[in-house]
C-alpha cells in the first residue's frame, strides 16, 4: 500500500473511535440517571436489606451455692421486649394491641414512643414470661422486637435473702453477698459481627469479636438445711411471743464458718414489689443491742486469767443488791454466798459487778477488745456495723458495773457469736467467713485454754436443772451457753416492759463444733426471759444442726433420762 493511501484511512478510524466512546460516555450517563434517578427506591430497598452489625451476646452471672453444692441464686434466660420509634411508621395503630398483650398502660407506651421518636431502641417490659414472648412474637409487629436476657431467681427464697441479697433488672448487685462479690460473679458481655435483613433478623454470622465470659460460681459457707432449721423456728418464736424481730447465728468454730444466719422478719428475693427496706436489713450484722448477761463469761474469764479468782473462789452476793455509787445493782433473789462458777450458774448481777470492780479496768477493756467487741469483724458483708466499746479511760464505777452484764456495750450478734466461738475454740480466735473455708485460717489466741475449759465448765452448769437455761438442752449432747434478759435503751434511760431475750451457747462441751446465738427483740406475749424465749430455739436449731453434721453424741447417758422422762422407749 502507498503511503498517501495509508495516511487516508486514519481519519476514519479516528472518527470511528470517538463515536464508540462517545457512545459509551451517553450509556454511563444515562445508567446513572437510571440508577439515581428512575431506580432510586429499588437501590434503598437492596441497601436497606443487609447491614453489617455488631451485636452484643449476653453472659450469665455466676451461680452463689451453699457448702454442699445446692443453689441459692441462678441466671435463668428470659427475653424483654423492645421497640425501634423509627420503623412502626403505619404500625402505630397496633400499639393498643400491644399494650393488650403487655399489659401495659396503652397512653403511657404512646407517650414514651413519642418522646423517643428519633430514638432506635426503647424498652417495653423486661424479663417476661416465654408464653407472653411467644405472643409478642405472634403478632409479627414491624419494629418490636424480643432480646435474651438473664434474670436472678433464688431458689431458698425468703430462707437464705439476708445473706444472699438480691440484683436489680440488670442483674447487678444490690445487696448481701450479690453486692459484695458483684466483681466475681459478675459476666462480661461478649461480641460478633452479622449481617442482618431489612427485618433485622440475623442471616449470616460474619466473626466473632469477643467471646462472652460467664460469671464465677460462689460457694458460701451457708448450709441450706440448717440455714432453714433456723429460720424455721425463727419464724415460729416470732409468732408465738408475738416479737418485733429475732436473729439467730450459728458458726463452725473449727473453721470460723457462718453455718447459718437467720433473721425474722424477711423477704421474699423472687418478689420485692411490696418490699419494706426495714424487712431487708442483715439484722445479724448491720443491727447492735445491749448482749445483757451474756457479757458475764468474759468478765469471769478476765478474773480467772489474772490469777485473783478461781472457780470456787467465793463472792458474797447478799442481800441480793448492792450501791455503786449513787445507783443500786440487784439480783433477782438473794443468792447468798456463792462461787465463781455459781456467779455464772445464777447469773447473779450482784456477784459479777463483785468481780469487776476488782479487777483493773483495762484488763477488762483488753479481753473484750481482743475479743473483736467494738469492731467489725471483717466478714466482708456490706453494712457491717462495728457495735460500741467505749474506751476504759472513760470508766467509773457504775460504768464497769453495768459493763460486766452487758449494759454500756453494744454489740452484733455476729460480734458475739464470734467472742463465744474463742469460748469454744480453747481461747483461739478464727476470723468468720460466709465462703467456704478449704484451707487453714489464721488464728490468733486470745485466752489460755486452762481458763476457757473452766468457762466452758461453768457455761455448762448455766444449763444443767440449776442454771437459767436448761430450756437449751439438746438429747445426747452437752450443751453450754448462756442467758441474757436485757431492758431496751429508751429516750431517756430503759423501758419497763420492753426486753431483749438473748442465748448464746456451744455444743457439743467435750468437743465444741457449733456456737449459736439466738436474739429476740420485744417478744410481748407474757414471757421475756433469755431463758423461755430464746433458750428453746438453740436447742430445736442446735440439735438438727449436730445431726446433719453428723456430730457424735457425747453424753449418752443423758440422752437416755431425757427419752425416759418424755415417755419414750429408750
Amino acid at each position: 500500500m502507498s503511503r498517501s493511501q495509508h495516511s487516508g484511512a486514519y481519519p476514519g478510524r479516528r472518527i470511528f473511535l470517538f463515536l464508540c466512546m462517545g457512545l459509551a460516555a451517553v450509556t454511563l450517563v444515562w445508567r446513572a440517571v437510571d440508577l439515581q434517578v428512575l431506580d432510586n427506591g429499588f437501590l434503598q430497598n437492596q441497601g436497606d436489606a443487609r447491614h453489617l452489625r455488631v451485636v452484643s451476646l449476653p453472659a450469665h452471672r455466676g451461680m452463689i451455692r451453699d457448702r454442699n453444692g445446692e443453689p441459692l441464686a441462678v441466671s435463668t434466660p428470659v427475653e424483654s421486649v423492645w421497640v425501634n420509634p423509627q420503623e412502626l411508621g403505619n404500625e402505630q395503630q397496633r400499639i393498643p394491641e400491644l399494650t393488650r398483650v403487655l399489659q401495659l398502660d396503652r397512653d403511657h407506651v404512646q407517650h414514651l414512643l413519642a418522646s423517643r421518636a428519633d430514638k432506635e431502641f426503647v424498652y417495653l417490659r423486661r424479663h417476661v414470661s416465654p408464653a407472653l414472648a411467644e405472643q409478642v412474637a405472634a403478632l409479627k409487629i414491624p419494629g418490636v422486637y424480643l432480646q435474651r436476657e438473664y434474670r436472678r431467681y433464688y431458689p431458698a427464697g425468703e430462707v437464705a435473702a439476708h445473706i444472699v441479697g438480691f440484683t436489680n433488672i440488670d442483674d447487678v448487685g444490690q445487696e448481701g453477698l450479690e453486692l459484695a462479690y458483684e466483681e466475681w460473679l459478675r459476666g462480661v458481655a461478649g461480641a460478633k459481627r452479622v449481617i442482618k435483613d431489612g427485618k433485622r433478623n440475623i442471616v449470616e454470622d460474619v466473626e466473632s469479636i469477643k467471646r462472652p465470659r460467664a460469671g464465677k460460681d460462689l460457694v458460701l459457707s451457708i448450709d441450706r438445711r440448717i440455714q432453714y432449721l433456723a429460720y424455721r423456728e425463727l419464724k415460729a418464736v416470732m409468732q408465738e411471743h408475738k416479737a418485733r424481730s429475732a436473729t439467730a447465728v450459728v458458726l463452725d468454730v473449727k473453721s470460723g464458718e457462718v453455718v447459718a444466719m437467720v433473721n425474722q422478719p424477711s423477704f421474699n428475693s423472687n418478689n420485692r414489689q411490696k418490699l419494706r427496706s426495714s424487712h431487708m436489713r442483715n439484722r445479724a450484722i448491720t443491727d447492735v443491742f445491749e448482749p445483757g448477761s451474756t457479757m458475764k463469761p468474759f468478765i469471769v474469764a478476765a478474773a480467772l486469767e489474772s490469777g485473783r479468782y478461781q472457780s470456787g473462789s467465793p463472792v458474797s452476793t447478799s442481800p441480793g443488791w448492792m450501791r455503786v455509787g449513787v445507783n443500786t445493782v440487784r439480783d433477782v433473789h438473794d443468792y447468798g454466798q456463792l462461787d465463781v462458777a455459781g456467779v455464772i450458774r445464777k447469773s447473779s448481777n450482784v456477784g459479777i459487778t463483785k468481780i469487776a470492780l476488782s479487777l483493773p479496768a483495762e484488763d477488762i477493756w483488753g479481753l473484750l477488745s481482743e475479743l473483736g467487741f467494738g469492731a467489725q469483724t471483717f466478714s466482708g458483708f456490706p453494712g457491717e456495723a462495728s457495735g460500741l466499746l467505749s474506751h476504759f479511760g472513760g470508766w467509773n464505777a457504775i460504768e464497769t458495773a453495768t459493763l460486766a452484764y452487758g449494759y454500756g456495750i453494744s454489740v452484733t450478734a455476729l460480734q458475739l457469736a464470734q467472742a463465744y466461738a474463742v469460748l469454744a475454740t480453747d481461747g483461739i480466735k478464727r476470723p468468720v467467713s460466709f465462703l467456704q473455708v478449704d484451707e487453714t485460717v489464721e488464728e490468733r489466741r486470745i485466752l489460755s485454754a486452762s481458763v476457757v475449759r473452766e468457762v466452758r465448765a461453768m457455761l455448762e452448769q448455766a444449763v444443767g436443772p440449776e442454771g437459767t437455761a436448761p430450756a437449751a438442752r439438746v438429747a445426747g449432747y452437752r450443751v453450754a451457753g448462756k442467758t441474757g434478759t436485757v431492758k431496751k435503751s429508751v429516750a431517756g434511760g430503759y423501758a419497763k416492759n420492753r426486753y431483749l431475750a438473748v442465748f448464746a451457747g456451744m455444743a457439743p462441751v467435750s468437743d465444741p463444733r457449733l456456737v449459736m446465738v439466738v436474739m429476740v427483740d420485744e417478744p410481748a406475749n407474757g414471757k421475756y426471759y433469755g431463758g423461755q424465749v430464746a433458750a428453746p430455739v438453740f436447742s430445736q436449731v442446735m440439735s438438727g444442726a449436730l445431726r446433719l453434721m453428723n456430730v457424735p453424741p457425747d453424753d449418752v447417758p443423758l440422752l437416755h433420762t431425757q427419752l425416759e422422762e418424755a415417755g419414750e422407749p429408750a
